[in-house]
């Protein structure tokens, strides 16, 4: 698959990514929010939907539910 060529482009497949990455741990978005407490995150379930709806979140927020997912790394061919 080609790289994104615009933000919005970046930002849904971003999004894509980590509700699939949600989906095959099991995990819906309240569990993400209360995993992402530990990584100092205040998020709520409909915070998260927000943000993944939208497509548009800080890298740290997508490095952080990264780390709650416990996850080792990431290419961006996965994106």
């Amino acid at each position: 698959m080609a790289h994104a060529t615009t933000e919005k482009e970046w930002g849904a497949r971003a999004s894509r990514f980590l509700k699939a990455e949600l989906k095959r741990a099991g995990l819906g978005y309240k569990e993400l929010a209360e995993r992402m407490k530990p990584h100092g995150f205040e998020e709520t379930e409909a915070s998260i939907t927000s943000k993944l709806s939208r497509g548009t979140f800080a890298a740290t927020f997508l490095l952080a539910a990264l780390a709650a997912l416990e996850m080792e790394g990431l290419s961006l061919s996965d994106l």
